[in-house]
């Protein structure tokens, strides 16, 4: 019951902190979510770091990955064009040569796990920026509730996943890494997220109701990819939870897993038709 209580406190208060942020303006959602990144990056590393002789720079790694949302955040906002990017190739630089000093012994995989967390985590929560100030029709502005929409997709996909899978799932999806998951689950949190689709489209009519459901569809599919590959990720490493940052949910990857593959995807469709 404790357990339960904690859980709960901590998910309403995590759910105010992104919904408050996206909603109070640019200035919040990307101060939030670049402090969001910098823990996802301080997390993955403290999870890589002497995982098979590995030794990474924790820190400089994850200034460099806030670094790339910043600039992304920037850009996006028409602030100074490319320089906003400098500070992350200098990141770059940084990365390789600090090596040559180090001294250490893997000193290749230490490149390859850092540039990992720069791909898997900081370059996803980067584009949240692009989905954030998406171009429609010639007008690029703000748009909290494209953004909004992506996390109400995976937390409706979620929801419907645990209620159909719980209830009548019988045909394990990937059983190899996630034991529990369902066919039946899975298409259930589909359903879950076209009817959210179908709610955004009397909201934001200058996206088609197609557009919406398409949407709805491709973060489904992707969210439940990115559990799988981060579910991978921890039963290579063995470990249960990626984290205890948040009390009663473990880490902050186990929260925003979805994310990392379901917004690149949500961009490439944009990109497409828009």
């Amino acid at each position: 019951m404790n357990n339960l209580v904690i859980r709960t406190i901590s998910g309403i208060f995590f759910v105010i902190i992104r919904v408050g942020s996206v909603l109070l303006g640019p200035y919040a959602f990307i101060t939030v979510f670049a402090l969001i990144t910098g823990f996802l990056l301080v997390e993955f590393y403290r999870l890589m770091d002497a995982h098979q002789g590995v030794r990474l720079d924790i820190w400089s790694n994850m200034i460099g990955g806030v670094l790339l949302f910043l600039g992304a955040g920037a850009f996006s906002m028409g602030i100074e064009g490319r320089l906003c990017f400098v500070p992350y190739l200098a990141y770059l630089l940084y990365l390789f040569i600090h090596e040559l000093y180090g001294k250490k012994e893997e000193p290749i995989r230490n490149w390859a796990y850092a540039l990992l967390g720069q791909i898997y985590i900081a370059l996803p929560f980067s584009l949240l920026n692009l989905l954030a100030f998406l171009e429609i029709d010639g007008i690029s502005t703000y748009r909290p509730l494209l953004v909004l929409s992506l996390f109400v997709f995976i937390w409706m996909n979620d929801t419907g996943a645990y209620i159909v899978g719980s209830r009548i799932g019988k045909r394990r999806l990937f059983e190899r890494i996630s034991p529990k998951k369902s066919w039946e689950g899975f298409f259930g949190g589909i359903a879950f997220s076209l009817l959210a689709g179908y709610i955004f489209s009397l909201f934001v009519p200058e996206m088609s109701l197609i557009h919406w459901l398409v949407m709805a569809i491709i973060v489904s599919i992707f969210s439940t990819w990115g559990d799988l590959s981060e579910s991978l990720l921890k039963r290579t490493i063995g470990v249960k939870d990626s984290g205890s940052m948040i009390p009663g949910h473990g880490g902050f990857l186990d929260r925003f897993d979805s994310v990392l593959l379901a917004c690149p995807a949500v961009i490439i469709y944009f990109e497409i038709v828009f």
